[in-house]
């Protein structure tokens, strides 16, 4: 997948078009289904600003339904988003 293994821009904007489909409840169960949340977990952890940013507000999103909460916290999110409420640029928190 481009958020994967794309370049740095196509990261980005596959993270964007990820964190605009999270808005509707069926794309956030696709994009859990399709294993969306140990990528945006990465990017968030490991991404530019930018990714981090979008990661954070799709995770942020996903974490509406309770299945995709169990599943962030299986891909580490908890961690991931302490350090950016704690640590992140003001877009992050």
């Amino acid at each position: 997948s481009l958020a994967r293994d794309g370049n740095e821009r196509q990261k980005e904007r596959a993270v964007e078009a990820l964190w605009h489909l999270t808005y509707n409840d069926d794309n956030s169960v696709a994009i859990a289904a399709a294993d969306g949340i140990e990528v945006l977990v990465a990017l968030a952890r490991d991404g530019t600003e930018r990714q981090k940013d979008c990661a954070a507000g799709a995770l942020c999103n996903l974490s509406m339904n309770d299945d995709n909460k169990a599943a962030i916290v299986a891909a580490g999110g908890i961690e991931v988003l302490i350090a950016l409420a704690r640590d992140g640029n003001e877009a992050q928190k």
